[in-house]
């Protein structure tokens, strides 16, 4: 209770599954500390995920004529037999 109530009071089960084995050398999974965190009722809310969206660079262009704007795919590649890298583009 002494983790809990300190500057561990923060800590998620992760964590403090950490300092409990750490700190107490306890043999404790992390499993068995989140389902008594939940049973204590002290789990921190989860943070909500940000879904990080690729730039749409022609969104807000308006092509008229062909070659106006161009777009292009880099790939980048390990060519094991020959021990060197492999990078091409590819142009839309």
């Amino acid at each position: 209770m002494e983790l809990i109530s300190g500057e561990a009071g923060v800590y998620g089960y992760r964590k403090l599954c950490l300092r409990l084995r750490s700190e107490y050398a306890l043999q404790i999974n992390k499993k068995k500390v989140y389902r008594l965190c939940k049973e204590l009722d002290i789990l921190q809310p989860q943070r909500e995920v940000k879904f990080h969206y690729p730039r749409k660079l022609a969104r807000n262009r308006i092509i008229t004529e062909s070659n106006q704007l161009w777009e292009a795919d880099i790939k980048y590649g390990y060519i094991e037999g020959e021990e060197r890298f492999l990078l091409y583009s590819i142009a839309h």
